[in-house]
């Protein structure tokens, strides 16, 4: 089974920037967190931590895109380079304005641009993938490597931070962090195996690679599958704390986090037969359907159970989507795709922890539960409306026309 796995893990180059990268991608799924806790410690306000920490989170989101545009262009050493020094000193800015328990809007705006300038390394990986095994019947098995791989940077980076800021300080925590960015983004960016050649190229369009036919669909896409992970995060610690037993939180919801592993794993080794768009309705619907359980859920056992099905079925749909883009894009914007539709799951994580916490405060906490099966379910009719428009090379010589010498 795992044959597939160490093909792909064997392509020329390949460990020499997957090691640097998870070291880089460690401190991305620190940082949401990581800031919430620190500006709680530096204000004692929930409420500014929490605004802190959403503006960490949205503005990769609405900046990654260009920050893979440009390296779509100029190439990804000269993009990451000077991306992590800036973000290096915007990180340094925060801890030193929250030593010195600095206001709480200049806390936000560093955290702002602290989250702006985070090295979009994820997606860089993946445009790596593409350029090496583009064409392949891989590519499928490196894009469930990646899911695995994002599974595990946000199973062990909590575990990280909290230790971290428990045993020290948050300070300490995001110092840490910072460290680990800057040396992981530097010997990525040093690997020039399998980096994609620069392409002097633009989108003809104000709206960039979103202009591009399919892509808006599946960004849609991708922004409801980061709502489950955001409404399930809000829904599971708020029911187990009213069912009283709000330790069972982190088991619950790590029971989500190591059934999409465990999915993710399967899925990369099924050769499949049926298209991808398809594959993605499908799967789309099966996480409405999988949710649905957890609005039913009322004991911590029915908890477990539910999030362990919702998170089987989440992996294999994200993995679906990335292999749909690759296919429907021109190479020469890969990054700024993948770029896209990382910062949809983004912006879907806060817009579900946003919207499942008004539900909380206002009906009850088994609200939470009600906005994954909702918006994983318009998602798999969009998809279902736009099933021809997703054929990988359908339209791609349309989108050829869009791309001009910068």
């Amino acid at each position: 089974m795992l044959t597939s796995y160490f093909a792909v893990l064997g392509s020329p180059g390949a460990w020499r920037f997957l090691l640097p990268a998870f070291v880089a991608r460690l401190p991305n799924a620190m940082l949401q967190l990581g800031v919430l806790l620190l500006v709680h410690w530096s204000t004692g306000s929930y409420g500014a931590a929490g605004v802190a920490a959403a503006a960490a989170a949205v503005a990769p989101a609405l900046v990654g895109p260009r920050t893979g545009r440009l390296a779509d262009r100029y190439g990804q050493t000269r993009v990451l380079v000077p991306q992590v020094v800036v973000h290096a000193a915007a990180l340094g800015a925060l801890l030193v304005l929250a030593s010195a328990h600095a206001s709480a809007v200049s806390l936000v705006i560093v955290s702002a641009l602290a989250g702006a300038t985070m090295p979009q390394v994820g997606a860089m990986v993946r445009a790596r993938w593409a350029y090496v095994l583009g064409g392949s019947g891989r590519l499928d098995t490196a894009f469930a490597l990646e899911s695995i791989t994002d599974e595990l940077t946000f199973t062990l980076a909590p575990v990280l931070l909290v230790a971290i800021s428990t045993g020290f300080s948050p300070v300490w925590a995001l110092l840490v962090a910072l460290v680990m960015v800057v040396a992981g983004t530097l010997v990525f960016a040093a690997v020039r195996k399998g980096a994609p050649e620069p392409m002097p190229v633009r989108v003809r369009s104000q709206h960039g690679v979103l202009r591009l036919r399919g892509v808006a669909v599946l960004a849609v896409a991708f922004v409801a599958l980061g709502t489950v992970f955001g409404s399930l995060q809000v829904g599971i610690t708020s029911y187990t704390a009213a069912l009283g037993q709000a330790a069972a939180a982190g088991p619950i919801y790590a029971s989500f986090s190591g059934a999409s592993f465990v999915g993710g794993i399967l899925y990369g080794v099924v050769n499949w037969r049926i298209g991808a768009p398809a594959r993605l309705a499908v799967t789309l619907g099966l996480l409405s359907a999988a949710t649905v359980a957890l609005t039913l859920a009322g004991s911590i056992p029915l908890l477990y159970g539910g999030a362990a099905v919702a998170g089987f079925v989440i992996a294999p749909a994200l993995i679906t989507g990335y292999t749909l883009v690759e296919g429907l894009i021109p190479a020469e914007v890969r990054t700024e795709a993948f770029a896209w539709l990382n910062g949809s799951v983004g912006l879907g994580i806060a817009l579900g922890a946003a919207v499942a916490g008004q539900l909380v405060d206002r009906f009850g906490e088994a609200l939470a539960f009600f906005v994954p099966p909702v918006t994983t379910g318009l998602a798999a009719l969009l998809v279902l409306a736009f099933l021809r428009s997703l054929r990988p090379g359908a339209d791609r010589s349309r989108a050829r026309e869009l791309v001009t010498t910068a």
